[in-house]
């Protein structure tokens, strides 16, 4: 919506949050249409380290949801769509959180990061926040040093933090097979 919005009256709509009662019905909470949201703020109020995994999270959503449409009147479809409508799925999983269950900001930069680079491929949906979060719990115990506490200082995913990161990932699949 705001694209098509001259400038002096986005700051009379800034802030208008649309709910969609379909998001709410699948479990997705806040079910927030971000496609129709109207923020002037957005990326302003996040981190760096967030700005990055969130920039690719809303492409891939918004191209997931676009599919998710046009799936419904397609009967055959090629391996890189079915791989989008997966990927999708599990982002989706990846952004569901539990009632009164926040996360430190690192460890939501993490949970996006293993969606969007694909380190979740392939998990069955209702195995995702499982996943997520025997990983959180094993970063934290093994990698706290290397990988949460320098996004947590830093705020950014300097190349050498998506290195530890991609480690710590490494390391937690083969020992979690």
């Amino acid at each position: 919506v705001s694209a098509y919005i001259p400038t002096n009256v986005i700051s009379i709509t800034d802030g208008q949050i649309y709910l969609q009662p379909e998001l709410f019905n699948q479990g997705i909470r806040p079910a927030v249409n971000v496609g129709i949201s109207v923020s002037r703020v957005g990326s302003s109020a996040q981190t760096k380290a967030m700005k990055k995994v969130a920039g690719k999270l809303r492409l891939e959503m918004a191209q997931f949801r676009e599919l998710q449409a046009f799936v419904q009147f397609a009967s055959d479809l090629d391996a890189g769509t079915r791989a989008r409508i997966a990927r999708g799925i599990v982002l989706t999983e990846v952004l569901k959180q539990g009632e009164l269950q926040p996360l430190p900001f690192e460890q939501e930069v993490l949970s996006i990061y293993m969606g969007i680079n694909g380190h979740l491929d392939g998990t069955p949906k209702e195995k995702v926040s499982e996943t997520i979060t025997a990983f959180l719990d094993y970063a934290s115990k093994m990698h706290e040093a290397d990988v949460l506490a320098p996004i947590r200082e830093h705020k950014e995913l300097k190349e050498e933090i998506v290195k530890a990161i991609d480690a710590a990932i490494a390391s937690f699949k083969s020992t979690n097979k």
